[in-house]
This record gives C-alpha cells, sequence and structure tokens, in this order.
C-alpha cells in the first residue's frame, strides 16, 4: 500500500479505497513462476461491469542509489549495455532485494558491490511502479551523499562507473542517453527538486 493512500497530497484528495472504481479480482492462477518472473492470470470485473481475464506479472523489487559527490557537482554513473532491449545507456547502482531485506540495505549494499564507495549518508526519494497496468515491480529510489572509497568492485558485470557533471543530467536524459526508468525517475526527481 502506497503511504498516502486514501489522503491528500497537498491540495490534491486522493481516492478512498473500495470507492467506485476500483477493479475487482474474483480470483488468479499462477502460469509460470521462478525467482526472476511470476506470471499469473486473474479473473477480474472492471467498473464498467464487465468481466475477463488479465494478465499480471510480478518481478522482484528493486532499489537504486544516486550518488553525489562532496560538492554535489557530480553523480556516479554507470554506462552500460542492457541485451533485452539491445539498448546502451547510462544508469546508477543498484539491484533486486534479497529475501527481507529492507530496500535501503539493498541501495547500500548494492553501491558497495559494484562501486566500491560506502555512504556517509542516505535518504529515500521516492517509491514508483515502472508498469503498474500490468507488472508489480516496486522500484526504491535513494539518494546518497558523502560517499568515501571502502574497497574493491565484487560485481564486475555492471559496467564502468563514472562522475558524471550534474550540469549534463538534463542532456543525456533529452538525447536518449537515459532510458531506464529507475535512473530516469531517479534523475528527474533530484533536478525537479534541485533545480540549480
Amino acid at each position: 500500500m502506497w503511504p498516502h493512500s486514501g489522503r491528500s497530497v497537498g491540495s490534491i484528495p486522493m481516492e478512498q479505497p473500495g470507492k467506485s472504481g476500483e477493479w475487482l479480482v474474483h480470483g488468479e492462477r499462477t502460469i509460470y513462476d521462478s525467482e526472476w518472473v511470476r506470471l499469473d492470470m486473474a479473473d477480474i470485473t472492471v467498473p464498467s461491469g464487465e468481466r475477463f481475464e488479465h494478465h499480471k506479472v510480478w518481478l522482484p523489487p528493486a532499489a537504486m542509489v544516486l550518488v553525489l559527490d562532496e560538492d554535489e557537482s557530480h553523480v556516479l554513473l554507470s554506462y552500460r549495455h542492457r541485451f533485452v532491449s539491445n539498448v546502451w545507456n547510462y544508469e546508477l547502482p543498484g539491484g533486486l532485494l534479497n529475501d527481507d531485506e529492507p530496500a535501503s540495505e539493498t541501495a547500500v549494499r548494492e553501491l558497495e558491490e559494484e562501486t566500491g564507495y560506502r555512504a556517509r549518508s542516505i535518504e529515500h526519494l521516492v517509491t514508483f511502479e515502472p508498469m503498474i497496468g500490468t507488472v508489480t515491480n516496486p522500484h526504491h529510489v535513494y539518494l546518497a551523499r558523502g560517499v568515501e572509497a571502502v574497497g574493491g568492485v565484487v560485481e564486475l558485470d555492471e559496467g564502468k562507473f563514472q562522475w558524471v557533471p550534474v550540469s549534463e543530467l538534463r542532456n543525456l536524459v533529452s538525447v536518449g542517453q537515459i532510458v531506464n526508468s529507475g535512473t530516469l525517475v531517479a534523475v528527474l526527481h533530484y533536478l525537479a527538486f534541485n533545480p540549480g
């Protein structure tokens, strides 16, 4: 459940759960299941009254961290290839939550494993669902400040991390060099609240 469900955010009223507009789930069955993905078929009724089956995909939750250097003029990004979409783009350090691992611990762990840095402070920015209509896959985005080198990189397949000027982020987004949802949301969130 989202933290503000059934409340207002600023001057925007949020609808209470159970009101008209809710999709009803009569049952679900699993078609495929692994540690990486689960595909279910749900028997649902939509607000108009129509009843039908709808695919539902579960992917494990993930956490990523936007890392700032000491003077907050650079962020730590990896330029890497993703074979599924055959895309090269800049990404944040991050990964999947281990069983019962808090998202903040995942962010800290992945930062150290992928970059060799440890953050002196970390704060939650936002949690979002990248494909909310069909897929459940919470992404927890964190902001880290004041990192220090603590050791070698453990994960060797995450690309080469480099310090990229904050002043370049808008351009990287506009030219399609940041296209993955976690990094895009983190960068846009940071720029929106730190327009500097």
